[in-house]
């Protein structure tokens, strides 16, 4: 059988999944990452150097136990988090740590960036923010005595497919997914010439962008050995995390959406046409087969739980607010400072109205506070021309829990697929797959996306939550963040 393997390179480990045509997965591995270091306030880097063994590592285990008989791999892909970039040398190692996509250190960068580009940035949609690749790369050339030693400014992902390919360089080429937070522009398919030169990055240091799912070459002898996989096997180009675990949702056409609530909640769908937000706050990906990927990443999600209820298991967490039933206050479970969708706000910070009852109650009120904010993400989303069509998809660990999805459910108003299964690694499988195990992308989505279970809203709480809805959207009127 022929099968095809996914490599999702988050930031704190990397996860790799062998599969077939049908999306049935028969290995996977983990491992973990070097964590992130915070030197200064803002600051968040990685131990670029760790990625290329941790997925070597992950990719051997997967390929010897597919030694039993399952089958080949014919083709890989990898996909990693938006945001993350690094500079590398002319033997594709990293030119010290990776700037990962929660490093806000390019501020100034970002408003340079943006300044120079502001029209170009406006037909997108796009509001250069100092998460996105494009200032930290503006940052990263700008350091004494670095750019002389740079040849190749890259993402996550250039370096393991860079590795994959056994190029030096490390960032031989990219996808124009993993590509547009750092300044490539998918309708004219170019880069953003003019803030680059406004930050001083040299076309030169820049990979090449080809579309995702081409192929960008075949593993080396090299990475062959360390890995597994067969040499001349297919490296087809990814896209970002959250757009792959949208493939494996199987949204991949017009009208249908995403949610994935991991430590963030991301909302992710597809439109006919491109979706320009004039705030920034919703951006579009272009899809392979020509349509495009509206959506937005919130900086609330699970981690509210985690940061407000630390070394609780979220099994305990969802018993407690179960009996207790829809919250007495408000909260808006923002953790740390800034907001960029559903709206943008570089200086919002979480709050609670009300006092809470008790531990069940402030529980309770964190998890209706992620579901508030996916409605006005999708409140946002329609008022821009992009309305989903129910039922829609969720996935992401926080999708795990039944009580939050029933409450999600009520909140939006709309029945859901919960799609645990529904992961970056499944989706870097079926971005491998389409031109090897399958014609296209949309076919091998529709063939190979995970299966989930219908979530109804709860007519006993629909009240009680659309007035806690209420209040909470007047709370973020009065803070500015959005209009009435």
């Amino acid at each position: 059988m022929d099968l095809v393997v996914g490599v999702d390179l988050a930031t704190a480990d990397v996860r790799a999944v062998a599969a077939d045509g049908a999306g049935r997965v028969h290995a996977e591995a983990r491992r973990p990452l070097p964590a992130p270091s915070s030197p200064r306030p803002g600051w968040s880097e990685q131990d670029a150097a760790g990625w290329w063994p941790a997925v070597a590592a992950a990719l051997a285990e997967v390929t010897d136990r597919l030694r039993a008989g399952p089958g080949t791999a014919v083709a890989v892909s990898v996909c990693a988090t938006s945001g993350t970039v690094v500079a590398l040398d002319r033997h594709g190692d990293p030119i010290g740590p990776a700037l990962t996509y929660a490093d806000q250190r390019a501020g100034v960068e970002a408003e340079v960036a943006h300044a120079a580009a502001k029209d170009r940035w406006a037909g997108l949609g796009l509001r250069i923010q100092a998460s996105f690749g494009l200032p930290k790369w503006g940052w990263l050339v700008s350091q004494p005595g670095v750019v002389e030693s740079i040849s190749s400014l890259a993402h996550a992902c250039d370096v393991v497919v860079g590795r994959l390919l056994g190029a030096g360089g490390g960032g031989v080429c990219t996808d124009w997914s993993h590509a547009l937070k750092s300044g490539y522009d998918p309708v004219r398919q170019e880069w953003a010439w003019e803030a680059m030169a406004a930050l001083g990055i040299p076309g030169s240091l820049l990979p090449e962008v080809r579309r995702p799912t081409s192929l960008a070459g075949p593993v080396g002898r090299d990475a062959a050995a360390a890995t597994g996989l067969p040499v001349g096997c297919e490296v087809r180009l990814g896209m970002t995390d959250a757009c792959a675990s949208q493939m494996a949702a199987g949204v991949g056409e017009p009208g249908r959406f995403v949610s994935i609530l991991g430590s963030t909640l991301v909302l992710k769908g597809a439109s006919q046409d491109l979706v320009a937000d004039p705030s920034g706050a919703v951006y579009s990906h272009r899809h392979p087969d020509g349509w495009w990927l509206p959506g937005g990443a919130s900086s609330t999600g699970a981690r509210a739980l985690t940061a407000g209820f630390p070394g609780r298991a979220p099994a305990e967490l969802d018993a407690l607010a179960a009996r207790h039933g829809p919250a007495s206050c408000i909260a808006y479970p923002l953790v740390g400072r800034g907001e960029r969708f559903p709206f943008v706000a570089p200086d919002a910070s979480g709050f609670v109205v009300g006092e809470p009852a008790s531990e069940a109650d402030r529980i309770r009120a964190v998890l209706e506070g992620v579901a508030f904010v996916e409605r006005l993400g999708y409140e946002r989303l329609a008022a821009l021309g992009a309305p989903a069509r129910p039922p829609v998809v969720v996935t992401g660990g926080g999708s795990a829990s039944p009580l939050w999805n029933r409450i999600r459910a009520t909140v939006l108003e709309v029945p859901l697929l919960a799609t645990p299964g529904a992961t970056t690694a499944l989706g870097a499988c079926i971005l491998a797959a389409a031109g090897t195990l399958h014609p296209d992308l949309a076919t091998a989505t529709a063939a190979m996306s995970a299966t989930g279970e219908r979530v109804t809203p709860d007519d006993a709480e629909r009240d009680a939550l659309e007035a806690n809805y209420q209040r909470f959207r007047s709370a973020v009127v009065e803070r500015g963040w959005i209009t009435g």
